[in-house]
């Protein structure tokens, strides 16, 4: 059995299907076909449902995909391993972040890459649950997400900071000289959210509910440009996290304002597959991270805006 066996499955499992995992592996979709053939033969198994296209993969070679995805992940572990001891870590670094946590991402891949030049950084925006999965079948290296609301499985959390809200409201609006705002009073203004598919305006909502409130927002996005964006045009209000402010800021004609502190606030933090041997650049993140201070840096950008 040959590693690169191992690599054409794998490719086939992420790919579902023959002509792309081919193309992902740089061969042509004989050699790929081939390969797996003899791979079923030395296992003494079927792994591939065939027909005119790929149809998915039997029982066993569910179980063989498995395996193969965990050993294509421990040689390229190794091999990183190996040329970090050399040269220092290289590879791209894969992040999965739930999309009301982006906004932090540059706090973090900045002193990463400073540190380590030669890694490549990607980016990318996932759900909470999809990022479980993707660490799971080593298509993440780390992910940036909620700690301590949807069940997170088989990973380990590192916190990065609690939330904290605020409500952006029009600099002449009926609470922009107020000290702070009760949850239960955001149903008496035009208020634009987030989608309620999203875990941060389920969060809201649950506030709400606590305080006797129902909110229907004149408008609702499914990401926060475009909740900006709609917010400063037509001159409503909006609830958001303090680490937006980071990248987002406060538009003009615009003011925060903080929201009555709820009985329980939410954790942000990175998370790493419970494996071993553990992602290299995933780890090196988490100990990247873990020399900042997210929180102070956070509360000292909302005490700007509010002064």
């Amino acid at each position: 059995m040959l590693l690169r066996q191992l690599e054409y499955l794998s490719a086939l499992a992420r790919e579902r299907h023959f002509g792309r995992a081919a193309a992902a592996c740089q061969v042509s979709q004989p050699t790929l076909s081939e390969a797996i053939r003899r791979l079923e033969a030395e296992l003494g198994v079927q792994v591939v449902r065939r027909g005119r296209r790929f149809e998915g993969f039997t029982l066993e070679g569910e179980r063989a995909v498995a395996w193969a995805q965990r050993i294509v992940a421990d040689s390229a572990a190794l091999r990183g391993d190996l040329s970090s001891m050399r040269a220092g870590l290289t590879g791209t670094l894969r992040i999965g972040a739930i999309p009301t946590a982006l906004a932090v991402t540059s706090l973090l891949t900045g002193p990463f890459g400073e540190r380590h030049p030669q890694v490549r950084i990607s980016v990318e925006s996932v759900s909470s649950r999809e990022i479980v999965h993707r660490l799971a079948e080593f298509d993440l290296d780390v992910g940036l997400t909620y700690l301590d609301d949807d069940p997170l499985g088989p990973v380990r959390g590192t916190t990065l900071y609690r939330e904290r809200y605020l409500l952006l409201t029009p600099a002449d609006g009926r609470f922009a000289r107020r000290g702070e705002v009760g949850w239960a009073e955001l149903a008496d203004i035009p208020i634009c959210l987030l989608a309620p598919s999203m875990q941060n305006r389920r969060i809201i909502d649950r506030y709400c509910a606590e305080a006797g409130v129902a909110l229907v927002p004149s408008m609702e996005a499914d990401t926060i440009p475009v909740l900006y964006g709609h917010v400063a045009a037509r001159r409503c209000s909006t609830v958001i996290v303090h680490a937006w402010l980071h990248t987002f800021g406060v538009p003009e004609g615009m003011r925060i304002v903080p929201m009555r502190r709820p009985s329980r606030s939410y954790q942000i933090g990175l998370v790493l597959a419970e494996r071993q041997p553990e992602s290299m650049l995933g780890r090196t993140m988490v100990d990247v991270a873990a020399e900042l201070d997210l929180r102070q840096v956070f509360d000292g950008i909302v005490a700007d805006h509010l002064s």
